[in-house]
């Protein structure tokens, strides 16, 4: 039966986004990735262009200076309803292996 307070995606969704603050922490390079997917998602479509500008300020401090990273891990770290609503819009495509990736799905499947 449907539990209506089953937060296993929840969950799941923060340990994604705690794993890539992570994984940021240990090569902060990969952010470019994340900055082109901003790029191409704006020159695509206007949708989330407020907040997909948002990333693009975040990663771009990120990008050069320790305490922009820090600021960037410490919002994919968070688990507040504002911080959740910008994740949607979150531009990490492409920056986890499919290795990683698959651990997520399979996770969300157990």
């Amino acid at each position: 039966m449907f539990n209506e307070h089953d937060d296993t995606g929840d969950k799941l969704e923060h340990a994604y986004f705690c794993y890539l603050a992570d994984k940021f922490e240990r090569d902060p390079a990969l952010l470019s990735k994340a900055l082109a997917n901003v790029q191409r998602w704006l020159s695509l479509d206007s949708h989330g262009a407020k907040h997909l500008h948002w990333w693009r300020t975040l990663i771009d401090d990120a990008l050069s200076a320790s305490s922009g990273l820090a600021r960037l891990c410490s919002v994919l770290r968070a688990d507040d309803e504002e911080t959740l609503f910008l994740k949607g819009f979150a531009p990490f495509p492409g920056i986890l292996s499919r290795e990683e990736s698959e651990r997520f799905v399979c996770a969300s499947r157990h």
